[in-house]
């Protein structure tokens, strides 16, 4: 499998906006069936975390007034990422704030998402839900660390990733496991998921 990053964010609410920023950001980078990477920073945003989203991460304001300003971390994530395919549980939450967040630095997002949530939908139907810690634990996957945490988040997300991608080479014979794969797949109308598969190894 190609290099992918895998990226997660803490944020202080659910929709980017001056009110609502981004804390803290983990990515790693997979490959050859590997984390091979990470970066992990927070990030001051100028506004303040609400108590809610301070006892579910951790994270506090005081925090963020010793973090680096998010202009720098972001810069350094982009950097760090370069044109690499982007993966995230949820991803569209995820896709939300880094666009945003890369908007306010004035750089754009050149490649897609594939999502570890949908692919889980689809590829993992007897889970007994599709949340990241519920997945991982089911599936045995090691243990990362405090959930609601980016790093440790990031890395519960990869491990999946690659507990999917054996699903498909060893249950469904696609020799070939590609992040277009992903993003085809997690398209596909969980009805139509077999007939995909069938596609995919027949290609």
């Amino acid at each position: 499998m190609d290099p992918i990053a895998v990226i997660d964010f803490e944020t202080t609410g659910v929709t980017p906006g001056n009110d609502c920023r981004a804390t803290e950001i983990g990515i790693v980078i997979l490959q050859d069936g590997r984390i091979v990477d990470r970066y992990q920073s927070l990030m001051n945003a100028g506004i303040p975390v609400p108590a809610f989203i301070q006892g579910l991460t951790g994270i506090t304001t005081a925090m963020l007034r010793e973090a680096p300003p998010v202009e720098q971390v972001m810069g350094e994530a982009a950097d760090f990422i370069g044109d690499l395919p982007l993966l995230a549980h949820n991803a569209s939450f995820d896709q939300k704030f880094w666009d945003y967040e890369l908007g306010r630095i004035g750089r754009t997002r050149r490649q897609a998402f594939a999502c570890s949530l949908l692919l889980a939908r689809r590829l993992l139907p007897e889970a007994p839900n599709h949340k990241l810690g519920t997945l991982n634990a089911w599936a045995r996957l090691p243990n990362t660390g405090k959930a609601h945490r980016a790093l440790a988040d990031a890395e519960m997300a990869a491990n999946l990733t690659l507990h999917i991608a054996g699903r498909l080479r060893e249950k469904h014979g696609i020799a070939e496991v590609s992040h277009k794969v992903f993003c085809s797949l997690q398209k596909v109308p969980v009805a139509k998921i077999p007939e995909a598969l069938r596609q995919h190894r027949e290609a």
